[in-house]
């Protein structure tokens, strides 16, 4: 008999969401995931990590199907190992926008993403450090003329002022129409490839798997989440998103992303759902 579970798909953000930097994922998160799992709900993520960083934060959770990587920029199959949809930066245009700002926001880290979200370091400041050792990138440092093609984002590291200050200012700036600046934490922000986002991700993955997005279900905790919460049947906010990020949710879960908010969240559909 079909499990009344298996008409849903969530996507679950990671940081902040499913799991923290520091203490990973909670164990409630781990128990109930496996359980809605194995009662034939579909789960996996959506998530600016590249697919070895994932590796390493899920620490043996499996997904169901693939998973939506670098921002929607990469469609990863862990089953097959492989990538099932690529998009990527006009590198021209991305140079343009980096020699630009650098002389201008000189204590920038900056990282870009190629391949399957290999990383190469073309500045380095203890945001890159952090970021490097709590999402477990392995990475190359060099200047820009030798990282390789396929860049798939640059990701700017800094400490929140500067960011803002960033953003502020690259929103009054052309480098091109083929890319675009997504801010994604309030340390980080990113060049991403235009058309390219967490919902076209979902759209792509729903059309893989004939599942229409109204059958999916978010949960996410950031500002980058809102167009793929709005693109879902129904979207879930954690207790620590920001006020505009649960104004834009159908719920809201009790617990933190500390706390087990995405176990809390599942548990009561298992529990609507089935007779648990």
């Amino acid at each position: 008999m079909r499990s009344a579970l298996s008409e849903y798909l969530v996507i679950c953000d990671m940081d902040n969401t499913l799991l923290t930097a520091k203490a990973g994922v909670p164990d409630c998160n781990r128990a109930v995931i496996r359980l809605f799992t194995e009662m034939g709900g579909l789960f996996t993520v959506a998530t600016g990590r590249p697919p070895e960083s994932i590796r390493a934060a899920l620490q043996g959770i499996q997904l169901s199907v693939p998973a939506i990587s670098c921002n929607g920029a990469l469609l990863y199959d862990f089953s097959s190992e492989s990538v099932l949809q690529r998009a990527t930066l006009d590198r021209a245009q991305a140079t343009a926008a980096l020699a630009d700002i650098l002389p201008k926001f000189p204590r920038l880290g900056v990282e870009v993403m190629v391949g399957n979200g290999e990383m190469y370091v073309l500045q380095a400041n203890e945001y890159t450090h952090a970021h490097q050792i709590d999402e477990h990138l392995g990475s190359v440092a060099c200047p820009v003329e030798c990282v390789p093609d396929g860049w798939i984002k640059v990701v700017f590291a800094a400490d929140p002022e500067t960011i803002r200050k960033l953003g502020q200012y690259t929103k009054n700036k052309y480098y091109g129409r083929d890319n675009y600046f997504l801010a994604t934490n309030s340390i980080y922000l990113e060049i991403m490839p235009m058309g390219t986002s967490k919902a076209t991700g979902m759209q792509a993955l729903c059309a893989l798997l004939h599942l229409p997005p109204k059958r999916t279900i978010v949960i996410g905790d950031y500002y980058n989440d809102l167009e793929l919460m709005r693109e879902a049947g129904y979207a879930v906010a954690v207790a620590n998103a920001p006020a505009e990020v649960k104004a834009s949710a159908d719920a809201v879960t009790t617990c933190t992303c500390a706390e087990g908010a995405v176990g809390e969240y599942l548990y009561q559909l298992i529990r609507r759902k089935t007779d648990v």
